[in-house]
């Protein structure tokens, strides 16, 4: 597959609340997975299991009311998403909106890494 069809169908299946797909169908063994700057605990994993293991911790601590993906912008073997997020964090009860940028890189027809651009709250 090409960047773009996948960049698509990244946006198309995440906009349908289907967030295992993707993972199942694009995503390389060896993914890479970072939030911001990749320092804070947990905040740099990869494989499969490292990106289970983040989106059980993500489900333990977040409901999500409605999530939003942008049109894709595609160059080359890379391209970027934002995402609105309406969430409330479950230990606090305080719930937010929120938006960040996603940058995922494409090799060999597959999502080799993506790494997470936002505000920290705190």
């Amino acid at each position: 597959m090409e960047t773009d069809e996948i960049a698509s169908k990244l946006v198309a299946w995440c906009n349908a609340g289907d967030f295992e797909k993707p993972y199942q169908q694009l995503y390389s063994d060896k993914i890479v997975s970072i939030e911001n700057d990749g320092k804070a605990e947990g905040a740099y994993v990869e494989g499969f299991e490292g990106i289970k293991k983040k989106g059980e911790w993500w489900q333990e601590n977040f409901e999500v009311h409605s999530s939003k993906a942008s049109d894709p912008v595609v160059a080359d073997n890379w391209f970027s998403v934002k995402f609105t997020m309406d969430t409330t964090h479950k230990p606090s009860g305080q719930r937010s909106k929120t938006s960040e940028i996603a940058v995922y890189e494409v090799q060999d027809g597959k999502i080799v890494k993506e790494q997470f651009f936002y505000n920290e709250k705190g």
